[in-house]
């Protein structure tokens, strides 16, 4: 069951100045799915630090006060038994939802199902019955429905693969989908490669979350799936680019 766990209102609208222009623009409220993930948390602190107004969905209230620390409201709630009405509550308000949860590399194979594609799957169709269009989900590079093989991470693979399908035919749902590189905890650069197709290769987890803190604000990065390895191009760059401005 999902409760909201103490912290600030949420769906509030006001103005704040741009962060790279002179404009006013919308301050948005975000919900981050898998909130006390790695990635999560370098977006969290990102989104609360420009202005924005962040929840994460974690499965132990233990995890409350890093996400605090981080700017960010908890939300307890299992996407593994929760329904899609106790999730949809959740997201109620929010102007955009960020997919970041994650099974573990520790986990077997019918975690994989269970979070990588089912809790997805699920966060999806709350989002669209919650009235949220923006929907941003953080896949992996290879993912295919089709993918061969019977190795775990060949199940990781095939279980993100069917979930970044499920979204793309998800036609209440303004989505796109970044499938990085293999992850690295070495300090981010600002400078990446962000293509439809990039080939394989690393970044740091600080740069995926830039990355993500654009595309939640980019809808023109809508109907998108991109891959993410380290480049040359500023994030900002990058994130312009693929949106054609």
């Amino acid at each position: 069951m999902g409760v909201r766990a103490p912290g600030r209102a949420g769906g509030r609208a006001s103005t704040r100045r741009g962060r790279r222009s002179r404009r006013t623009v919308y301050l948005m409220r975000i919900v981050i799915a898998g909130g006390h993930g790695q990635i999560a948390l370098r977006l969290e602190r990102l989104l609360a630090a420009r202005g924005d107004e962040v929840a994460g969905i974690i499965r132990r209230a233990e995890q409350a006060e890093d996400l605090r620390a981080a700017g960010a409201e908890p939300l307890v709630c299992d996407l593994e038994s929760a329904s899609e009405d106790e999730v949809a509550e959740l997201l109620r308000g929010a102007d955009a939802v960020v997919f970041a949860a994650g099974a573990g590399p520790s986990s077997g194979t019918e975690r994989k199902d269970t979070v990588d594609r089912g809790a997805a799957v699920l966060v999806a169709d709350a989002a669209a019955r919650a009235g949220v269009r923006r929907y941003v989900v953080v896949s992996s590079m290879g993912a295919d429905p089709e993918h061969p093989g019977d190795d775990v991470f060949d199940v990781y693979l095939r279980a993100k693969g069917a979930a970044d399908a499920y979204v793309r035919g998800h036609s209440a749902l303004d989505w796109t989908i970044l499938r990085p590189g293999r992850l690295t905890d070495d300090a981010g650069t600002g400078l990446v490669r962000l293509e439809a197709a990039t080939g394989r290769g690393p970044v740091p987890r600080d740069d995926v979350a830039a990355v993500l803190a654009e595309l939640v604000d980019t809808p023109a990065t809508a109907g998108l799936t991109l891959e993410l390895i380290s480049g040359s191009a500023p994030v900002s760059v990058a994130v312009k680019a693929v949106a054609g401005n």
